[in-house]
């Protein structure tokens, strides 16, 4: 692509670009898989995405339907090429249509994305809580593990089978005079109560003695009325109970045999436990940083700014809303009604802009710089699974400058942590007491604060 630019007097950047013919087919070819998957279009395989759109939607012209589309897709190719990152994505501007293996020239005007200085950029105290995993937690885990080994044996016991009982039954399950092989056995352990069967089959089973046979219709869910029922017959062979091994040298040896024994078991719980506490107090740690350096931020940001973060936290929440199966009139409504739901926004969206433009000027301030793990730290954020993928699209995507965006407030965010005072205070302490010791640059005076875990169970302490 090639790509002028000219500064305006107003401060903004125009730039023309002309975009060879197999990047405006790559911008077609970007919008028609993001459309079919908006449509909920089946990939085929050996298939573009336009010719299964056509299959499916019946579509015939899909370059014409995406186009305006894929004219968008390309701006960022444009931004990229003249390492530009703008405040709000521009539009694209253009006399002649887009065209599948033709050049296209577009314009774009950009308003830059505004430097801001801080007002201080002294290093800041934050207050964490203390990292330590409790016993009883570590207790806990190895229960749920032991109980996730147990098994079912003969019971003692002689009664009419409950709803919280166990048994061992013979089933033979027919449709239409066939048997059905996934669901018939002739001894298998059935648990009440779990849902392994449908409610009803269930409510024949209750009442039942050892010795006793039953036979019964049996509807499941999802099945088509007129669908030929099941056909059920059922024999309670015995009574169970449930036995949990005990958490032993024994256990560990059956079910974790590259383990020295319980104790190498309970430390190796421990040290996970720990690995995620730790992870969660770094993120608190970024999340204080970030919010203190916005509070240092006093600029003032453009009203068109605004409106463009304004506009894409709304279509956030009409996603949201959509997801949730909601109008977006009920979203409003139970996120306090419209007027609080609109201060809400204009809030957020200043808290964002803020923390970014502070972010911004903490990278350039300490003369920092990133690195390709940098970049991929950053697609690590978008895509925990796949970094490489994400890094990947959003570069073909002509996204580059983004990530790059991304990689850079993440270093000065991990900078201010790594030059912060850190206090360690007890987790039970209030906003307030939280607050107070980031001010006075000291730990809390409690005694409990040295000991006090960050939580019980691994969870994000408040």
């Amino acid at each position: 692509m090639k790509v002028t630019e000219k500064k305006l007097a107003d401060g903004h950047i125009r730039l023309e670009a002309v975009a060879a013919s197999a990047e405006v087919s790559h911008a077609l070819d970007l919008a028609a898989q993001t459309f079919a998957q908006q449509m909920g279009v089946r990939p085929q395989a050996g298939k573009t995405a336009a010719q299964a759109i056509t299959e499916q939607l019946g579509v015939k012209d899909v370059d014409g339907m995406v186009g305006a589309q894929a004219m968008e897709l390309l701006a960022p190719f444009a931004l990229d090429k003249r390492n530009l990152v703008p405040a709000f994505p521009p539009k694209t501007e253009s006399s002649e249509p887009l065209r599948r293996g033709k050049p296209f020239s577009f314009s774009l005007t950009v308003t830059p994305k505004p430097v801001y200085e801080l007002e201080d950029y002294s290093p800041l105290s934050l207050a964490l809580p203390v990292v330590e995993v409790p016993q009883e937690a570590v207790d806990q885990q190895l229960a749920q593990m032991a109980d996730s080994y147990a098994s079912y044996v003969a019971s003692d016991e002689t009664h009419p089978l409950g709803r919280n009982d166990a048994a061992k039954i013979s089933l033979a399950a027919t449709r239409g005079g066939e048997e059905m092989k996934g669901l018939s056995t002739e001894g298998r352990t059935y648990v009440m109560g779990l849902g392994m069967m449908p409610p009803a089959f269930d409510d024949e089973l209750v009442g039942m003695n050892v010795g006793d046979e039953k036979s019964f219709t049996l509807t499941l869910p999802g099945m088509d009325e007129g669908q030929d029922k099941i056909e059920c017959t059922v024999k309670v062979l015995e009574l169970q109970r449930k036995e949990i091994p005990a958490l032993d040298d024994q256990f560990v040896a059956n079910f974790f045999p590259m383990m020295k024994g319980i104790d190498a078991l309970r430390g190796a719980i421990e040290d996970s436990m720990r690995m995620q506490l730790e992870q969660q107090r770094h993120q608190m740690a970024l999340q204080q940083a970030s919010q203190q350096a916005s509070m240092r931020f006093k600029g003032r940001i453009a009203d068109e700014v605004y409106e463009a973060m304004r506009s894409t936290l709304m279509q956030q929440a009409h996603m949201q809303a959509s997801q949730q199966g909601m109008s977006f009139e009920q979203f409003m409504e139970s996120q306090g009604g419209e007027q609080q739901f609109g201060m809400m926004l204009m809030l957020q969206a200043r808290q964002m802009l803020a923390s970014g433009y502070a972010l911004d000027a903490v990278f350039r301030h300490e003369k920092l710089s990133i690195t390709d793990d940098d970049l991929m730290a950053a697609a690590a954020q978008l895509n925990p699974q796949d970094p490489a993928g994400a890094k990947r699209q959003m570069e073909e995507a002509g996204q580059g400058f983004a990530l790059r965006e991304i990689a850079e407030r993440q270093k000065a965010n991990e900078y201010l942590v790594a030059h912060a005072t850190i206090k360690d205070i007890n987790p039970s302490a209030s906003v307030a007491e939280v607050e107070q010791a980031q001010a006075e640059g000291g730990s809390l005076e409690d005694a409990s604060a040295e000991s006090a875990p960050v939580s019980g169970e691994g969870e994000k302490a408040e």
